[in-house]
């Protein structure tokens, strides 16, 4: 059994979702939006790092997988975007918990099965995987799906290293 946290970094919203994996099965704990409404960026940035901070210390994950900043048009988006991320990973690390990284094809594949995906589709997707009764709220959506999307890699690697290890002969 794993704990996996996924977070979904933004300056005014970001999502965070939380599964429980069990072999090749996931069911959703807790998921969320930590939301700040204040203007300027530092009190943003101490609201998400406390946000996560609360959500680390609640539940205790094992693995944390967060969304990989991707370059928009507008170079202040992504600026503003990294800090987020930095604030959010920076609680994660203060638990001293391992950060694993995807970028949205790669969770928008894991889980829908198609890279360009839309959100809605993944919105979807991820009520329909975790038997959820409604679609989350989309930044808790998509935190869920990063949470899948690690959830899915550990699955597939786990494989690869028993297959590989059959190959070698070295499980008997």
């Amino acid at each position: 059994m794993a704990l996996i946290l996924g977070i979904d970094p933004g300056s005014r919203r970001t999502g965070y979702g939380l599964i429980e994996q069990v072999g090749n099965r996931s069911r959703a704990l807790d998921f969320g939006t930590i939301s700040t409404t204040h203007k300027d960026m530092p009190p943003r940035l101490g609201d998400i790092f406390a946000g996560i901070e609360q959500v680390m210390r609640q539940f205790g994950p094992a693995e944390v997988s967060v969304e990989k900043v991707f370059m928009a048009r507008n170079a202040d988006s992504a600026l503003k975007l990294g800090q987020a991320r930095g604030a959010a990973i920076a609680a994660v690390m203060q638990a001293k918990v391992p950060v694993f990284e995807y970028s949205a094809r790669q969770v928008k594949q894991a889980v829908v099965g198609k890279g360009s995906a839309e959100k809605v589709q993944v919105a979807e997707m991820v009520k329909h995987l975790l038997g959820l009764d409604a679609r989350p709220q989309e930044d808790a959506a998509d935190a869920l799906a990063i949470a899948l999307c690690h959830a899915h890699m550990r699955v597939s690697l786990a494989r690869m290293a028993g297959a590989t290890a059959v190959r070698n002969r070295r499980i008997r």
